[in-house]
Order: structure tokens, then C-alpha cells, then sequence
């Protein structure tokens, strides 16, 4: 399986974009140095390549971005930032910013020169947006915002010059808290981040924030005050496409190493790629990549449309797909490989973890669950 076969439904330009990231995917490699692989990957326009024209963009969209997401993650080296800085934070800012917020953050996040992080997860919260604490209040005396919470299992904080913090402001009208978003640059007074101590081997550290009594001026707050939910999805629907992307490039990459494998490993007369007890659960694993491929596809062309609710049907249903076909690709390689499926010299054992991010993260798959039967299927809540 070749890393940069595409879809026949895809554009020229798109198999092209698909086979120039794929060649750069293959120069780095599993063992790259990801500050040098970011770097390179923004001067060649990849990861801005959803951003507008006028701030630095390549002018595409989301179709655009999950094809280098995916294609870094097939040949082993995938940006985990991306599905955070250019998809989640670009797309809100670009969509829904002031042109004083798009002028001071889209060009670096075009460039690679900057990278913005997104919090929305609580420990009290999970799943139930709702719930969410962090809270923000007009501060009399400036006219800005004061934040108030606690955030978790937040990606690279550390290295990102802002976080795009999801908070809740108090509708004057009806007394009820509603969703809002604000850009928190690093440094920021009362702004705390304690690193979380995870089993799964990523570049990407996770983080624990507390925001006590965060000051922020009225220009930090993106969009409407009173848009809630709208520019909350506009963010949310592009993370699972990425997610998918970021999934089924894992999966691809495991599938490889395990056809290689298979091919090559000679135990009696044949290699055993030739028994079907291996070579039709690598192909059931092949198909459902594709399969998976597709639906991220149609989120990607539905978003990119300007159709938030189709998109979040599709959206969710990619995620879903790509999440449950990277599991089995990957725990399909490391069977195929057997005891040199856990060494680190063939780079499996480590998916093992990572492929089950993609099951939890952003959404977990029972939520996913939910999504459809409530808004597809028209059956009632049980919560």
C-alpha cells in the first residue's frame, strides 16, 4: 500500500498536494525532530493551507488540511498541533474574529512563527459541555474580561504562544450561562499550567490549567457575545475532521510496516503473507481505512460548503470510523508481527496507546453514539 494513494473522487490538485506532503512525510520519517519537520512543513504552505489568501493561507479548507495531516501521519510523523492550531483556533478566528484578531494571529499561524492552543475540557465537566465552570465577567474597571476555572488534558500549552480558552459568560437576559471564546496569550498573570503525567509517548505534552482571576482586555473575546454554540462547532466540527485524518494516517502507517512484514517473514515454504489467517484481517483493516477516508472526505466537502449541520453529522460519523478502523489496524499490525510487534526497532507498540486517543479524544465514541441516534435517527434522550 503505497502512501500516496488517493481517492479517484479527489481533484488533480488535491492528489497532488496528497503526493508532495506524502514525499515530505517520507524525508522525516518516524524518527524526525519535530520542530524542524513543523518548520518545513509551514514554509512550504502546509500549515496554513485552510487560512485565507489575504492572511498568509493557501485558501483552502479542511479538505485540504486533514489530506497533510494524514499523509504526515502514514509516513509516520504526524503534527499533533495541527488538528489544534491551524483547524480549531485558525478557523474560529478566521471565521469569526475581529480583523485586528486576524491580523495578529493568522499570518503566524500560517507561518508556523506562531501556534495557539485550545481549552475546553474540565475536570468536572467531561463529555457535558454544560457543565463547564470556567467562567468570565466583565471587568468594571477596564471594560475587559475577568476568568475564573479550570481546564485538563490540554495539548501543548507549553510551546503555544496562546490558548483559546472556552468560558462561560451570564446572559443579561435570561440569568443563564452561555459558551463564549478567548484568546489567553501564555504569560498572562494568574494563567497556570502543570504538566499531566501520561503513559502515551507523544511530543505534544498534556496540561492542567487554573485560571485565578485571569485579566484579559475586551479585545480578547472572539466573535459575538452572543453567538454561543455557532462559534463554539465552528471549531469542534474541523477537530474531528482531523481527528479522523490523524487516525487513519496512524492506521495507514501500521498497515504498512505490517504488509512489509508479511511479505518479507518466511516461517516454512511461503511467506506468511500468503496464509489468509494474515492476509484477510490486513485487508479487512485496508477496507476500512478506506471506508473511514470517505466519510472524513464528505465532512471535509460539507464543511468547507458552509454546511455546519450536515458537517456535524459527517464530522462526527468520520471520527467514529477512523477511530474504530485505527484500532484494529494497529493491533492488526502488532498480532502480524507478533513478539516483534512490542520492539521498539518496529515502532508498533507505541500506536498501541495512541490509536486509543483517538477513540476518546475529542469526543468518545458512546457520545458520537448519542449524536446519531438523537440527531440522525430521531430517537429520544436518555440523559
Amino acid at each position: 500500500m503505497t502512501a500516496v494513494r488517493s481517492s479517484a473522487i479527489e481533484s488533480q490538485e488535491l492528489k497532488d498536494l496528497r503526493a508532495a506532503v506524502a514525499a515530505l512525510g517520507q524525508r522525516h520519517g518516524r524518527g524526525h525532530d519535530r520542530e524542524v519537520l513543523w518548520a518545513e512543513a509551514a514554509k512550504l504552505g502546509y500549515l496554513g493551507v485552510n487560512l485565507p489568501e489575504e492572511y498568509g493561507g493557501g485558501g483552502g479548507g479542511m479538505a485540504e488540511l486533514s489530506i497533510v495531516l494524514e499523509e504526515l501521519g502514514a509516513a509516520g510523523c504526524p503534527l499533533l498541533m495541527m488538528v489544534v492550531s491551524p483547524a480549531i483556533c485558525g478557523t474560529v478566528i478566521a471565521r469569526f474574529g475581529t480583523e485586528e484578531q486576524k491580523r495578529t494571529w493568522l499570518p503566524g499561524l500560517a507561518d508556523g512563527s506562531k501556534t495557539m492552543a485550545f481549552g475546553i475540557t474540565e475536570p468536572d465537566a467531561g463529555s457535558n459541555s454544560h457543565r463547564i465552570t470556567t467562567t468570565a465577567r466583565r471587568d468594571e474597571e477596564t471594560g475587559g474580561w475577568i476568568l475564573t476555572g479550570r481546564k485538563v488534558f490540554i495539548s501543548g500549552v507549553d510551546i503555544a504562544d496562546a490558548t483559546l480558552i472556552v468560558g462561560r459568560t451570564e446572559d443579561a437576559r435570561t440569568g443563564s450561562l452561555k459558551p463564549c471564546l478567548f484568546i489567553v496569550p501564555r504569560d498572562t498573570p494568574g494563567f497556570e499550567r502543570s504538566q499531566i503525567d501520561m503513559e502515551l509517548q507523544a511530543q505534544e505534552k498534556q496540561f492542567e490549567l487554573v485560571l485565578d482571576e485571569v485579566r484579559l482586555p475586551a479585545a480578547s473575546l472572539v466573535g459575538d457575545e452572543d453567538a454561543g454554540l455557532l462559534q463554539l462547532f465552528a471549531g469542534l466540527n474541523p477537530e474531528r475532521i482531523m481527528t479522523a485524518a490523524f487516525a487513519i494516517g496512524m492506521g495507514r502507517y501500521a498497515l504498512a510496516r505490517a504488509l512489509t512484514y508479511a511479505r518479507e517473514r518466511q516461517v516454512w515454504k511461503a511467506p506468511i503473507g500468503a496464509h489468509q489467517a494474515i492476509a484477510h484481517p490486513l485487508a479487512q483493516a485496508h477496507i476500512e481505512l478506506e471506508l473511514a477516508r470517505l466519510m472524513m472526505q464528505k465532512a471535509a466537502a460539507l464543511y468547507d460548503a458552509g454546511d455546519d449541520m450536515g458537517a456535524g453529522e459527517a464530522a462526527n460519523m468520520a471520527k467514529y470510523a477512523a477511530a474504530e478502523a485505527c484500532v484494529k489496524a494497529v493491533d492488526q499490525a502488532v498480532h502480524t508481527l507478533g513478539g516483534n510487534g512490542l520492539t521498539r526497532e518496529y515502532g508498533l507498540a507505541a500506536l498501541i496507546t495512541a490509536a486509543r486517543v483517538a477513540r476518546i479524544a475529542p469526543v468518545s465514541r458512546e457520545m458520537i453514539l448519542n449524536y446519531v441516534s438523537h440527531q440522525t435517527l430521531g430517537l429520544p434522550k436518555s440523559y
